[in-house]
């Protein structure tokens, strides 16, 4: 046995040395691994993208698992599918190649993928963070989750220290309260949106421009953007733009495995393979320990916890009787649509009339005007995130 690995090693060392005289690139090449079994575009399309990234960067060593085809690319054969994540996850965990690119992979619950887009307003590369997997079946729990993954990711790449928004859906205000309580003790970069009330809570224009490095949302939406970030100039059937739907990241996960789709073309194909090889040159696994060292010193798991717990607000339990009527002509934003009926109530124990809405930038609560102030107090004073809404 110690006679075989003594022959891996020396075999491996003579491998490295003929790769660097092939390629004038001295230093170890990446592996990078893809299994070819499952596309809708069919195998010739997957075994494309692999030598285009092979190709364009000599750097990067494509292992092919999947059946015999004609290519200059490493190639380990096997027959069926899930023989393919077999072998994916064998070599993985040997270290024979450094990250995997697969299509419909099953994660663990706490493990979600950070995609890799190319916004159309400006060109600019965005996270999206995240796209398959489920980083917990709470959302706002998991939105945090996903906040601290695209960042680990972004580090990766290189982004010392990457902008954040949070895209404005169900859960938005509080996965903003929350990381903005984590950012007291765990550096959080927002970014401000570029509409005119600015704020790290991104609209559609902030999509589209990649006003963030990171846009967290949840797992379902970010699935659907990068599919459309991916395919809007082909109709949905072949996905030609982007770097697919990006690594599985969790506390404790190992595994170097990025997502790309049945639909995705050899181009995206291409852009995976490169993204899975630059997490590997950026020590991903080491950036993923260290960063997550940090975020729990600073009371990540207690913050997480705080917020999957039940409410046991007794005032909010038993329902308040609405005050007498008034015109609601002042408005006040900021509250997320999950907590704005208990926003209305709670003005309403305060002896202050309101109503819910919706404005042109979310969920709004309605007031008379002349009370605004003393309606943002009791909110405030309830834990609520608010501010004075802004014209659209």
């Amino acid at each position: 046995m110690a006679n075989d690995n003594i022959k891996s090693v020396i075999g491996k060392v003579f491998n490295d040395i003929a790769n660097s005289l092939e390629t004038g690139q001295f230093g170890e090449r990446v592996r990078v691994g893809i299994t070819t079994f499952g596309s809708e575009l069919g195998i010739d399309n997957v075994v494309k993208g692999a030598e285009l990234a092979a190709d364009f960067d000599n750097s990067i060593e494509v292992v092919l698992i999947g059946p015999k085809v004609d290519s200059h690319l490493t190639q380990i054969v096997v027959e069926k599918e899930e023989d393919g994540y077999k072998k994916m996850e064998e070599l993985l965990d040997s270290g024979d190649i450094g990250a995997c690119i697969t299509m419909h992979y099953s994660f663990p619950i706490g493990v979600s993928t950070v995609g890799r887009v190319i916004t159309p307003g400006k060109g600019k590369e965005m996270f999206i963070a995240t796209t398959t997997g489920t980083s917990s079946p709470h959302r706002v729990e998991a939105m945090v989750k996903n906040g601290v993954y695209g960042i680990i990711t972004a580090k990766a790449m290189g982004i010392k220290d990457p902008t954040v928004g949070i895209l404005n859906v169900d859960g938005a205000r509080q996965v903003e309260r929350a990381l903005k309580e984590l950012s007291n003790k765990y550096p959080i970069n927002f970014t401000e949106s570029v509409r005119a009330d600015g704020g790290a809570v991104m609209r559609g224009n902030d999509l589209l421009i990649g006003t963030p490095d990171i846009m967290i949302t949840d797992t379902l939406t970010g699935n659907i953007l990068i599919k459309v970030f991916s395919s809007y100039t082909t109709g949905g059937s072949y996905e030609s733009l982007g770097y697919g739907y990006g690594p599985g990241i969790g506390e404790d996960y190992n595994r170097n495995i990025l997502i790309i789709s049945r639909a995705s073309g050899a181009p995206v194909i291409a852009n995976a393979i490169n993204y899975g090889a630059r997490l590997v040159k950026g020590n991903l696994k080491e950036i993923l320990k260290t960063e997550f060292e940090k975020v729990n010193k600073a009371g990540f798991k207690d913050l997480l916890k705080s917020l999957t717990k039940e409410k046991k607000n007794e005032e909010i339990t038993e329902e308040a009787v609405a005050p007498e009527k008034e015109v609601v002509t002042g408005t006040i934003e900021g509250i997320d649509i999950m907590e704005l009926e208990d926003a209305v109530q709670t003005l309403w124990k305060a002896g202050i009339y309101a109503e819910s809405g919706m404005g042109c930038t979310g969920p709004i609560v309605m007031i008379n005007e002349e009370k605004v102030n003393a309606a943002i107090k009791v909110l405030v004073a309830a834990g609520y995130n608010v501010g004075e809404a802004e014209d659209c």
